[in-house]
């Protein structure tokens, strides 16, 4: 096969003229059921979830009040990325969303990286959702086992730790507790987290030196799940619909109760870690709204695509923006951000407050709302799969309509597996991030497919098209702009950025990473040159972060342990690592510039592609690793079956 074979691309007309054919036949068609406030509601059950009940936590303690700019940056963001994936549904009304986009704007081989990146994306977020979802599910049930045999004398037992927690998780936490006692944290003073991981592994069954630690409660909600979405559309579009009145009911009684108890003293200082607080939450945040490109997945179930579905994104966006500031500004007046870093914030502040039938409540609609966004979630996976089955790039029994319910049951059940076994075992932080990664990738290239096709003459239209701005001027001013930022404002940790300066490690990281012998010279040493009251503690950890209180006393502190530098600073590659995503985003954003300052490119899509490139370049090096290995297993998959099996290798397409 020659290079150029690898990008043949299928014509918008193709796509459509096969849609119009498989309707005719009666044959591999959808049921059609879906309208703009379906699909609106669609976006929100997939946006509210996990983020507004779990993640707006630890994004608030990292940028306080001023994590609302961090919302709404995102949702401008999404926006952008919506602006071209609505563009597209226009284009082309069917399922496959991002991949069958880029099939018709790049060619083949990148329609396979990115229909695989989906399938990762979707994959990972279900897995990430479930694990949510069962965090949630077993706190409800501890909670009200515990009243029942308070109140009535019940003996009810609780579920064991090794059954409602993931290995990865498990085998961490247990680890990170060990060091932490070994350097003297006593296990009462442990984080909730790690007592739970810590009891997990070591009361679980074992063979031979495994531990048999699996989340069984994940496992449940996906089965279940799976089994409604293999029923049909429209009983996922009644349930998903009744989820989504419920938890917006619950989001609205938080806000007017909240409200009430908010303190505006909270909000001072408003932005107190700066904008590298606000920025540190991007992957948290960012997770809080994937899952409105899974509505172009259901294109070919509206009842008229290109009109509802650039109605129902666009809705579900503003919507959920809107709530998300108003919950972040009540969940930061009612307590300080300081306080914030926890896994459920909603119920937290109410306990705190003692309105304790306030945090039940929460907790059940945390509960609902997991299980709409996996739903969803669910829903979007095995579309993508049946539309890369078409096209022969896999087996033809993805592609198998289910004659009764008009879903794709194939590719259901077998989406199912890999959700469920996974979740059994993953950790929740490396799925959150890998999620994000892959749907970024997604929204970059498809932003980049309408820049592409955006000069070309003969591609058919829809009725939706994104409000052209010429970038070309644009472009400039806002480099000048971003530059005199980063240069006054933001001075000194640009010019830490463009120096590589090592940076000092926080206390948990120095301590987690001595053995026993240097835990016990370190705190000797601490010892013999402070306060008696330094020598009274038997912990390290918060020894050292007393010193952390004061950045140049900390710092003094640190330089003069008796240990290699290794452990005190990151230096050299092991820092620049780091930097590489955000290298590549700088050079990307250079190349853009250049492109469209000769191509006259559309301001929105470009905004959308180099607003998503940089939430890319924000998380870590070892996300954007595991992707890149993910994608090469891809390409190894598509070399050996796929290409020789596409159904371009027996038609003429045009380039």
């Amino acid at each position: 096969m020659s290079f150029s074979k690898l990008f043949r691309k299928k014509t918008v007309q193709d796509i459509l003229n096969q849609v119009a054919k498989n309707e005719a036949d009666g044959h591999n068609t959808l049921g059609k059921h879906l309208k703009t406030r379906d699909l609106a509601a669609f976006g929100i059950a997939a946006i509210i979830g996990a983020g507004i009940f779990s993640t707006i936590g630890k994004a608030s303690f990292d940028g306080g009040p001023g994590v609302i700019f961090l919302f709404l940056f995102t949702a401008i963001a999404c926006s952008f990325a919506a602006f071209a994936y609505a563009e597209f549904a226009s284009m082309v009304p069917v399922s496959g969303s991002a991949y069958t986009y880029s099939y018709v704007a790049f060619g083949e081989i990148i329609a396979w990286i990115i229909g695989w990146a989906l399938i990762m994306e979707y994959a990972i977020g279900n897995i990430t959702v479930a694990i949510s979802w069962s965090d949630y599910f077993t706190g409800l049930m501890d909670g009200i086992i515990t009243t029942l045999n308070q109140r009535y004398g019940f003996h009810l037992k609780q579920m064991a730790e090794w059954v409602q927690m993931d290995y990865l998780t498990a085998s961490n936490g247990f680890k990170e507790a060990t060091a932490l006692m070994q350097g003297g944290k006593s296990y009462e003073n442990l984080s909730d987290g790690l007592k739970s991981a810590y009891t997990a592994w070591t009361t679980a069954p074992t063979i031979g030196s495994f531990h048999l630690v699996a989340d069984l409660p994940a496992l449940f909600i996906i089965v279940l799940i799976t089994a409604l979405v293999y029923r049909g559309m429209k009983e996922s579009r009644n349930a998903s619909n009744f989820m989504v009145v419920v938890k917006l009911c619950i989001i609205l009684l938080v806000i007017a109760v909240g409200m009430f108890y908010v303190d505006t003293n909270n909000w001072n200082p408003f932005a107190p870690n700066g904008v590298g607080g606000i920025l540190k939450g991007v992957s948290a945040v960012f997770f809080a709204y994937i899952g409105f490109d899974a509505i172009s997945t259901t294109a070919e179930e509206c009842e008229n695509p290109q009109r509802d579905l650039p109605r129902g994104m666009m809705w579900a966006i503003i919507i959920c923006t809107v709530l998300y500031i108003i919950i972040a500004l009540v969940l930061t007046g009612m307590v300080n951000y300081s306080e914030l870093n926890v896994g459920d914030p909603l119920a937290f502040v109410f306990d705190k407050l003692n309105l304790k039938w306030m945090s039940g409540i929460i907790a059940v609609s945390a509960v609902i709302a997991m299980a709409s966004v996996l739903l969803v979630f669910q829903m979007g996976q095995p579309r993508i799969w049946m539309s890369m089955s078409r096209d022969g790039l896999l087996p033809k029994r993805f592609a198998k309509v289910h004659p009764k319910f008009k879903t794709p049951s194939y590719a259901t059940i077998v989406t199912g597996f890999v959700v469920a076994i996974p979740a059994l075992f993953l950790n929740l932080t490396m799925v959150t991030d890998l999620c994000s990664i892959g749907t970024l990738f997604a929204f970059v290239l498809v932003c980049a497919g309408v820049l592409v096709l955006q000069n070309k003459p003969n591609i058919p239209r829809g009725k939706f098209k994104t409000p052209y701005v010429n970038s070309k001027f644009v472009m400039p001013v806002l480099i000048i702009a971003g530059l005199a930022f980063a240069f006054t404002y933001n001075k000194q940790s640009t010019m830490d950025f463009l120096t590589n300066e090592k940076q000092i490690n926080d206390p948990a990281t120095i301590v987690t990473s001595l053995d026993k012998e240097q835990t016990a010279l370190v705190f000797d040493f601490i010892s013999k040159n402070n306060s008696t009251d330094v020598k009274a503690s038997e912990d390290l950890e918060q020894v050292l972060s007393d010193f952390q209180k004061d950045d140049a006393t900390y710092k003094t502190m640190v330089d003069s342990l008796p240990i290699d530098n290794s452990f005190k600073y990151e230096s050299g590659f092991d820092l620049f690592k780091h930097k590489i995503p955000m290298w590549i985003f700088l050079i990307v954003l250079f190349g853009l510039t250049i492109w469209s300052n000769r191509q006259n490119l559309s301001l929105i899509p470009l905004l959308g592609l180099i607003c998503c490139l940089y939430m890319m370049a924000e998380l870590s090096i070892w996300n954007w690793i595991y992707f890149t290995i993910w994608l090469l297993v891809g390409l190894s998959i598509y070399f050996g079956f796929s290409r020789k099996n596409s159904n371009l290798n027996s038609i003429k397409i045009e380039d």
